[in-house]
């Protein structure tokens, strides 16, 4: 396991914070970059990249691309493309996401990828890893939206970016 270089925990508690978060760490995102989420089912990620998507002025509506495994969104505003991959259902690793082709695309895109621990870390030394937790509050309330979100900035890329994002 990688030593983040850099790491920030932020307090978010409703979808719209969740968007507005993504927003806000798409200004600190350029081409290249890679951005690995985690986090159980319905804990925000897409949420998350949807901000991302908005924050990159990408075409396209932002959604979870579980049965495609990857989604283009080109660019509206001269930026990175943002590709969004869902690898929940890729089991075999690396070599299966090779076959996504993430390589070619890094360079000049934002690749964000959704259930990619243990399957995407070598495509570079250099990535972002989303965690996103649910608060579990002291009550029983199922709806509850609050999440903490750490931001872990491994490699050089992000040793001295502001992840703070306030």
């Amino acid at each position: 396991m990688d030593t983040p270089h850099n790491q920030v925990t932020l307090a978010v508690d409703s979808p719209e914070r969740m968007q507005e978060l993504g927003r806000r760490l798409a200004k600190r995102l350029r081409p290249g970059d890679l951005v690995m989420l985690t986090g159980e089912l319905g804990a925000g990620k897409t949420t998350l990249t949807r901000g991302l998507g908005e924050g990159l002025g990408v075409r396209g509506a932002v959604t979870s691309p579980t049965f495609v495994i990857a989604r283009v969104h080109p660019s509206l505003v001269g930026g990175p493309a943002l590709v969004h991959v869902d690898a929940y259902r890729l089991g075999g690793g690396l070599e299966e996401m090779e076959d996504l082709d993430l390589d070619v695309s890094l360079p000049d895109s934002v690749v964000v990828v959704e259930w990619g621990d243990g399957k995407v870390e070598d495509l570079t030394d250099d990535r972002l890893h989303v965690l996103i937790h649910r608060v579990v509050g002291e009550t029983a309330d199922t709806d509850d939206d609050r999440r903490t979100v750490v931001l872990n900035g491994i490699g050089a890329r992000w040793a001295d970016e502001d992840l703070e994002l306030g």
